[in-house]
């Protein structure tokens, strides 16, 4: 079983802002046709980013997936041809053990870079990366791994 959740409004307040209203209307991540790969997220808040900036932004959101897999973020095709935005890791890699781990429920973050030369403005609501789930397969000679989540990522 896959599907995205909401953080919950404490863990919002931590890393995003104490506004009730805020985190009752954003909405989770959704797929645009039939035929799309990625679930788009969404911006939380406006957002302006000047050429050359950084930006870590709060996605308001944690994932649960089966343990063969995981999840991809990608910066959506619009962002990098028009405005030269590119995720700072190029590819968010998020494991499945991630979901609501002891440090921040398994909030997951984005942070971009404006590599273009005008400043960047997106308005709150407004598609920024698209995630994708994939299986992975694992070496016949893996050793079994036991060993739960360190707390320090």
């Amino acid at each position: 079983m896959r599907d995205f959740e909401k953080i919950s409004f404490e863990q919002f307040k931590k890393d995003v802002k104490d506004d009730l209203a805020l985190y009752q209307e954003y909405s989770l991540p959704q797929r645009d046709s039939a035929k799309t790969a990625g679930y788009d997220l969404y911006l939380l808040e406006d957002l302006e980013i000047n050429p050359g900036e950084i930006k870590k932004l709060p996605t308001g959101l944690k994932c649960h997936f089966e343990d063969d897999e995981v999840l991809l973020f990608v910066v959506r095709s619009s962002m990098g041809f028009k405005y030269n935005l590119r995720l700072c890791n190029q590819v968010g890699i998020i494991d499945a053990d991630y979901y609501n781990n002891c440090d921040n429920e398994g909030h997951m973050w984005i942070r971009i870079q404006n590599e273009g030369d005008v400043p960047v403005k997106m308005k709150k609501g407004e598609a920024i990366v698209q995630s994708l789930f994939i299986k992975y397969l694992i070496t016949d000679s893996d050793r079994r791994i036991d060993e739960e989540r360190r707390s320090d990522y």
